[in-house]
């Protein structure tokens, strides 16, 4: 990721931590959920490696060619069930805005001055993932206000009981996003 290390290094942080607690959420929730907790692990583990900052180990000049690879069957993967789930579209969004931010910095590290990728293109991703962060964030507010804020925390049940509430995904969601906003600012 081009830009300031200290905002490479947080960002690598915040995604790694979303895809471990995606990774937890894969064993906590019913099989008809794990696709979508196993994509969220990807993209934030992707998106951690991405963020590295330059000169740290990790990803080298060659990995934009990988990224893109992994995210474009990323891609695949997310657009196949979208004629009977539309909830994979963001699956399918965020995929390939990985992979054209992937295909941008790879072109930028080759001989590129200035900004990478295409400012229209750029424009339209940053639009998306800040109304989807917002929309997002928004979301548990009003379902919180509606129920009262009651509850009963992280829930009792060992392991499967924090790990597999429904909050938890959309939380990875928002974060992912607005991680995919910085990513993109410093495209």
């Amino acid at each position: 990721m081009h830009g300031p290390p200290l905002t490479g290094l947080l960002l690598t942080a915040l995604c790694a931590g979303v895809g471990a607690l995606c990774l937890l959420r894969m064993r906590a929730v019913a099989a008809e959920e794990r696709r979508g907790a196993a994509g969220d692990a990807v993209m934030g583990l992707g998106m951690a490696a991405m963020a590295l900052p330059p000169g740290l180990p990790g990803p080298a000049a060659w990995t934009a060619g990988a990224f893109a690879a992994v995210f474009g069957a990323a891609f695949v993967r997310a657009v196949l069930p979208l004629r009977t789930a539309g909830h994979h579209l963001h699956h399918a969004i965020g995929a390939l805005a990985m992979v054209y931010m992937a295909v941008a910095m790879g072109a930028a590290d080759h001989g590129g001055h200035g900004a990478a990728g295409l400012p229209a293109v750029t424009a339209g991703l940053l639009a998306y993932f800040v109304l989807y962060v917002l929309y997002g964030g928004l979301r548990p507010v009003a379902a919180g206000a509606a129920a009262g804020f009651g509850g009963s925390g992280f829930g009792g049940g060992g392991f499967g009981g924090w790990a597999a509430r429904p909050e938890l995904a959309g939380a990875c969601r928002v974060c992912m996003g607005a991680g995919m906003v910085a990513m993109l600012l410093a495209l």
